[in-house]
């Protein structure tokens, strides 16, 4: 009876001290500061986006007003509406610029995907006769821009008989050198021996890159679409694409922007529906993100 009064003795104090919490470092003061550099910082970022859509929405006496209002006094669809009459006199229809642009976009992006990850995971994972070789010319390939390549591009894609069709565009798009160094960066970070077990446990080379590589890299392939539907959907493709039936939807809508004063309001118009989608697909896979990166560490 005494050895179990004197462990009950023992237990409550131990148990009050799991209880207790640590308190943070920072004041009250210093907690107010922070927030407000934040809610600063946030709208900062947020004004060319308010900005925009507010301008899309102002009448036409409204924009020419000198120092500009942020906010319209007078919301209106006039411009949307206006913008979608100007396109249905086109002989090409809206809906088929759509098209060319959501096609370029869809299929660069997933086959970017598909190749980028496959030879990351190669390159991450084994040791072949090259591989450093090649992987130090991806990198090298990061230091060259667009403008820098445009001309042995479109010698390339000219000898291959690709000019003025849709493969102009999505084939470089699958070679692109950023997806790449992505991917194999954050597959370093899984063990090998995750892989081993699974080769063990007799799962091919298909189904360790499906169903263990990728979801254990899912912020690296959806920050890989953020940035690919980015750069194709806003891809023009006026160098490579010359028949009007096969333009992009950015391509009308700019050639829209350079019809004078009065498409202006078209013209912000144009900035919205341009700038919505990539936002869109930035905003759904935020939270994917960030929820990806907190809960899938995985170390040796």
């Amino acid at each position: 009876m005494n050895k179990r009064r004197k462990e009950k003795v023992i237990e409550k104090p131990y148990k009050k001290k799991l209880i207790k919490r640590r308190k943070p470092n920072r004041s009250i003061v210093g907690d107010f500061f922070i927030y407000l550099a934040l809610a600063l910082i946030a709208a900062a970022m947020a004004f060319p986006l308010v900005f925009a859509i507010s301008s899309s929405l102002k009448p036409l006496d409204e924009l020419f007003l000198f120092p500009p209002r942020v906010f319209a006094q007078n919301p209106t669809l006039d411009n949307f509406q206006d913008l979608f009459v100007t396109m249905g006199k086109s002989w090409v229809t809206f809906s088929r610029y759509i098209f060319n642009t959501v096609f370029i976009t869809v299929v660069g992006t997933f086959g970017h995907l598909i190749i980028a990850s496959m030879g990351a995971f190669v390159l991450a994972k084994y040791d072949f006769p090259g591989s450093k070789l090649f992987f130090n010319i991806v990198v090298t390939a990061l230091m060259f821009n667009g403008y820098v390549t445009a001309i042995p591009n479109y010698l390339i894609i000219s000898k291959l008989g690709w000019i003025d069709t849709y493969w102009a565009i999505i084939i470089p798009a699958f070679a692109a050198p950023m997806g790449l160094f992505l991917m194999k960066q954050f597959m370093e970070g899984i063990p090998m021996s995750l892989v081993e077990a699974a080769k063990i446990d007799g799962a091919s080379q298909w189904r360790i890159f499906i169903n263990i590589v990728m979801p254990n890299v899912k912020p690296a392939w959806l920050t890989l679409i953020i940035f690919s539907v980015q750069n194709l959907w806003n891809n023009k493709a006026a160098t490579f694409i010359y028949s009007e039936e096969k333009k992009t939807l950015v391509y009308a809508l700019q050639q829209i922007q350079s019809g004078g004063i009065a498409r202006t309001g078209q013209a912000a118009a144009v900035t919205v529906i341009v700038m919505i989608v990539p936002i869109m697909i930035f905003i759904l896979s935020e939270s994917q993100i960030l929820e990806t990166m907190a809960s899938s560490g995985l170390k040796d």
